[in-house]
């Protein structure tokens, strides 16, 4: 009886460790599933555009300071900060007794000069009708001297032909004396144009349309004349002008190509809630500057109702070039090794395939593929440096951020 218990004993230990030995099988669909999951993107055909955008500050077309030409006191200010004028306006009037002055002696010597014209051609006259009592006469004597020479002496008609020629030279220095009044008279004309010229500039004119932004002078302030480097003149205004306006933009080396004037540029002003204008390339350097590798080109920014302001920031984004029906993928999905471009491609078998390609214009979230890819094909987007080639992954379709531009506002 003892050993039939011992024996049962036994087996009940052996059955025991059989059990705890055995394992369940595996699930086979389990064993079958990866365990590595990516972010895809389908590769797709569509419309890319290639921009250049550039921060840079607005400044007037034209803006200068306006000097006076003549020294003078201002006795008429007829602007201020902010004035609106056209060219031609009167900014200001100046006093300049000097010039005054001037223009009175040219007055006289003008006088002066119309009254030796006048006298040199009475005197002339005087002379001219001296001449023709004494031609006559000398004339009626050498006839009577050639018709009847007992009539009259040779020493006698001599006499008279000799007054007649002394009347002569007369007239011709008469008419010296005419034509030196009247050089006289044209000096003396060109004097007072000259002053008359230089007294008008005591009127301040505006040399184009624009906006006072700076009054440097006063009523009654005396400011020097603005034409001599070695003084310090001081200027009555700053004018600019406010109805067109430059956008200088340092345009990359590698971009310099696509650049041409007439190029229609996207300006966006971030002070006036990313109000976005229309602008020009207008005209650039057609040099590379050594320092910077930047080519210097500027764009016309037109302001007819006066919204810009001189010293804002905008951002002028320039097409650069656009593919249309191009293949593009993700930008996410492009790995850069030197020059070698490749992405991940997820096969119809679930499977990594390392695809060399090769790229063409880019965008802020695309990219052109020439070669390497077609359209429908499905890249890795997601962190792709621990996949290897083979490697079996789970595919999960994702949503990619999409940058749209600012569209210009009427």
């Amino acid at each position: 009886m003892k050993q039939d218990c011992a024996f049962a004993a036994v087996m009940a230990v052996l059955l025991l460790s059989s059990c705890g030995d055995k394992k369940p099988a595996p699930d086979a669909a389990s064993a079958a599933a990866p365990d590595v999951s990516v972010a895809v993107a389908k590769v797709a055909s569509k419309n890319l555009v290639q921009t250049l955008t550039i921060s840079s500050e607005l400044v007037p077309f034209q803006e200068i300071d306006v000097y006076a030409k003549e020294s003078g006191y201002v006795t008429d200010l007829r602007v201020d900060y902010g004035s609106h004028v056209k060219a031609g306006d009167i900014l200001a009037v100046l006093e300049i007794p000097e010039l005054q002055s001037q223009l009175k002696e040219d007055e006289a010597s003008i006088k002066n000069a119309s009254d030796q014209i006048t006298h040199a051609q009475n005197e002339l006259a005087r002379i001219q009708a001296t001449y023709k009592a004494l031609k006559a006469n000398s004339d009626r004597l050498s006839a009577v001297a050639k018709s009847n020479p007992a009539l009259v002496a040779q020493q006698e008609v001599d006499d008279q032909e000799a007054k007649t020629d002394a009347s002569a030279e007369q007239i011709e220095a008469a008419n010296s004396n005419i034509a030196a009044a009247q050089s006289l008279l044209a000096v003396a004309q060109a004097k007072k144009e000259h002053d008359q010229v230089l007294f008008d500039y005591a009127k301040i004119t505006a040399p184009f349309d624009g906006v006072v932004t700076q009054r440097y002078a006063n009523k009654g302030t005396l400011l020097q004349a603005g034409t001599n480097s070695s003084t310090q003149a001081m200027p009555l205004v700053k004018l600019s002008e406010d109805d067109l306006f430059r956008l200088v933009i340092p345009v990359p080396e590698s971009d310099v190509r696509f650049i041409h004037l007439g190029d229609p540029v996207s300006v966006i002003v971030p002070s006036l809630n990313n109000r976005a204008f229309p602008g020009t390339v207008a005209r650039f350097s057609e040099d590379v500057a050594e320092a910077t590798r930047t080519m210097h080109t500027e764009v016309n920014v037109a302001n007819p109702k006066r919204i810009l302001i001189p010293g804002m920031y905008a951002q002028a984004t320039v097409v650069l070039e656009k593919k249309n029906n191009a293949v593009a993928a993700p930008l996410q999905a492009l790995t850069q090794n030197g020059n070698e471009s490749t992405v991940d491609v997820v096969n119809s078998s679930n499977q990594i395939e390392i695809r060399q390609v090769v790229t063409g214009i880019q965008t802020a979230t695309d990219v052109e593929i020439v070669s390497g890819l077609q359209d429908g094909d499905t890249v890795v987007v997601s962190d792709r440096s621990s996949l290897k080639a083979g490697e079996t992954v789970r595919p999960q379709v994702t949503e990619l951020m999409q940058y749209h531009g600012q569209e210009n506002q009427k």
